[in-house]
């Protein structure tokens, strides 16, 4: 039996309703396995968040700054609908990602934020020592950990200063493992350490590497601290996690604990990690962050140079791209843009 046209009409006209009200209810109540990332707060490092300092320095004198030496971040929108992803696509400002990308499933948000606020805290660790070894300051190589089953747990305790492994002075945690490294196992090892104020030399018979039985293991973690009592640093950047606030961080500690102005009054902005002997790493989301730059009055951005492509693809107007691989080649750019000179681009 088929239907009469008027009443093909009403029954097209409710199906339609219907597929639309399904639509609109999919759209905008089921959530996407995406997330949005797009330009996120940037940081004076050489100013305060909530009143307080983001690079505190005490015990010291330290010299007075102007301009800004502005860290960058990443916004991260989660728990989104379809109705939202997909505006904020079109919109051109952010861009879309798998969410286990940044939550893997086998972690929970917590765990992914109490992770990023660790890497923060390395971040700001590596900070200080990159700045003090620049700066000529005291450092020391000193056991961080030992393992509890390792071969130094008899012989090696946290907070002893290393000086030598094998007759080779180190001084940073690289030096030292590279001299662990170049032992067999079954290699008995000197170390030569200090150990409250009394220098020794103990013997770590060294096992083999879970990872390389061929590679000598002594089985703890180096780190290296800031020997002078007096000076103290301690950083305040909010509710901001990762370790791509490293260069930046550490650019602030050299402007504060040096004579000049790395900023030259201008308005720096930046990114990139740090380790320990000052060497500039990648990030994710570059072309956010100098978005988020120029947005906050940047016109000098400086870039990990294995960003640099990346970066170049979508620089905004007006913003000079840096290129820097280490932390000496930041500060002599800087420098030689204080002086109108050019410096090496992306």
């Amino acid at each position: 039996m088929s239907l009469q046209p008027g009443h093909r009409r009403l029954a097209t006209v409710v199906v339609t309703v219907l597929v639309f009200v399904a639509l609109l209810f999919v759209g905008t109540t089921v959530q996407v396995p995406f997330v949005a990332l797009g330009p996120g707060p940037t940081v004076n490092t050489l100013g305060s968040v909530d009143d307080k300092e983001v690079v505190d320095i005490s015990g010291v004198p330290t010299d007075p700054t102007t301009g800004n030496l502005n860290l960058t971040t990443v916004s991260v929108t989660d728990g989104m609908s379809l109705f939202q992803a997909l505006g904020m696509w079109m919109s051109g400002t952010y861009t879309l990602e798998p969410r286990d990308r940044l939550f893997p499933p086998d972690s929970t948000p917590d765990q992914v934020r109490e992770q990023n606020q660790q890497d923060m805290t390395g971040s700001e660790d590596s900070a200080t020592i990159a700045a003090l070894r620049y700066l000529d300051r005291p450092t020391e190589l000193g056991v961080a950990t030992v393992a509890g089953n390792g071969p130094a747990t008899e012989v090696l305790k946290p907070g002893d200063q290393v000086i030598s492994v094998g007759g080779t002075p180190v001084s940073t945690s690289s030096e030292m493992q590279a001299a662990v490294k170049r032992n067999a196992p079954g290699t008995a090892l000197p170390i030569e350490i200090d150990r409250g104020g009394v220098r020794q030399t103990v013997t770590v018979t060294l096992a083999a590497r879970p990872d390389d039985p061929k590679v000598g293991y002594l089985g703890v973690t180096p780190e290296v601290v800031n020997a002078d009592p007096a000076l103290k640093i301690s950083y305040n950047v909010g509710d901001i996690g990762g370790p791509s606030a490293g260069m930046m961080l550490t650019l602030a500690v050299i402007d504060r604990l040096s004579p000049g102005e790395l900023t030259h009054g201008k308005f720096i902005a930046g990114t990139g990690t740090i380790d320990e002997n000052g060497t500039v790493g990648p990030i994710g989301g570059i072309t956010h962050k100098t978005r988020a730059a120029r947005d906050a009055g940047a016109t000098v951005f400086l870039v990990p140079q294995a960003n640099c492509a990346e970066a170049a693809s979508d620089a905004p107007d007006g913003l000079t791209l840096v290129k820097v691989d280490n932390l000496q080649g930041a500060v002599d750019s800087l420098d030689a843009i204080g002086d109108g000179k050019s410096a090496p681009h992306c």
